[in-house]
């Protein structure tokens, strides 16, 4: 059906009009210019908060992990045939919800400064997801993370305050950008942090522990990386997440160095296809809720 077009006479305007247009056109603009980082390229960028960098290697003590375990053991559907893990947030229940509550209230009244890196490590993972499904949970129903956040022009709650440690006011950016990725400088991090939508790697059915850590993380980078929503061919295209457009920075900056990341991670079939690819890098990201 074609539209009806509606013909107006000419309107002429006012100095004061014309004023008026101006201001309204600049104000749009401002506006659009607040919103377009938070949809572009630009991601946070990786600086140490100084606070979070002491660790005590002569500590042996083990954090516990098993409320979150537990969480995960009922609710985590790690089978799905997308191959894209699904949290059941609508099955959460009270026992549920008391569990993953406390977990995060258990982690918050340590002080992760007083144990090793690797403790640290899986600590700060497992804090930053559990907090992120907590945070579905709360808001549940909701179709999209980016639907979340507190400000105005927010794209998702990443720079929201969402919990205190030794009277430090955290929010979800902070963990990842201000601790996790100076301290370790290691870009297996990307396939850890779970951001609850479909796009993302894999939300890990199993807790990360000081000693499985290394192991997950691997998993996480080969089973993410030799999945189509992270690298896969569309007529010759080659069409990557946006995770690795966003953070390039942590994949070596160039294409080549992205590309020899990717290699390494890959099947014989897709390495092979890979090794041999000279074209544009394409790049996008699924933010539905990873819900079932």
């Amino acid at each position: 059906m074609t539209p009806t077009i509606t013909q107006y006479s000419p309107i002429t305007l006012s100095s004061s009009m014309h004023r008026a247009a101006r201001y309204t056109t600049t104000l749009l603009l401002f506006v659009i210019s607040l919103a377009l980082p938070l949809t572009s390229s630009a991601a946070p960028a990786s600086k140490l908060l100084p606070f979070w960098e002491p660790h005590n290697e002569t500590n042996q003590t083990t954090i516990d992990h098993s409320l979150w375990q537990n969480v995960l053991g009922k609710r985590l559907i790690d089978d799905h045939k997308s191959g894209v893990n699904r949290f059941d947030y609508a099955k959460m229940d009270s026992n549920d919800k008391s569990e993953l509550t406390r977990y995060i209230g258990e982690l918050e009244a340590l002080d992760p400064r007083k144990y090793s890196r690797t403790e640290q490590k899986a600590y700060w993972i497992n804090l930053y997801n559990a907090l992120t499904v907590n945070l579905i949970v709360k808001n549940y129903p909701v179709k999209t993370i980016t639907d979340l956040g507190k400000g105005f022009f927010s794209f998702g709650p990443w720079d929201d305050a969402i919990t205190t440690i030794q009277g430090q006011s955290l929010t979800l950016n902070n963990i990842e950008h201000g601790i996790l990725r100076p301290i370790y400088n290691d870009n297996r991090i990307h396939y850890a942090v779970n951001c609850a939508s479909f796009g993302c790697p894999n939300l890990s059915g199993t807790a990360f522990t000081a000693d499985n850590t290394e192991f997950l993380l691997n998993n996480a980078a080969q089973y993410y990386v030799n999945h189509q929503r992270g690298v896969r061919f569309e007529n010759n295209q080659l069409v990557v997440s946006s995770i690795y457009h966003w953070y390039k920075v942590d994949f070596g900056t160039t294409d080549a160095a992205l590309l020899q990341h990717l290699i390494a991670y890959s099947k014989p079939a897709l390495a092979q296809r890979l090794a041999m690819y000279t074209g544009d890098i394409d790049n996008e990201y699924n933010w539905s809720l990873n819900q079932p």
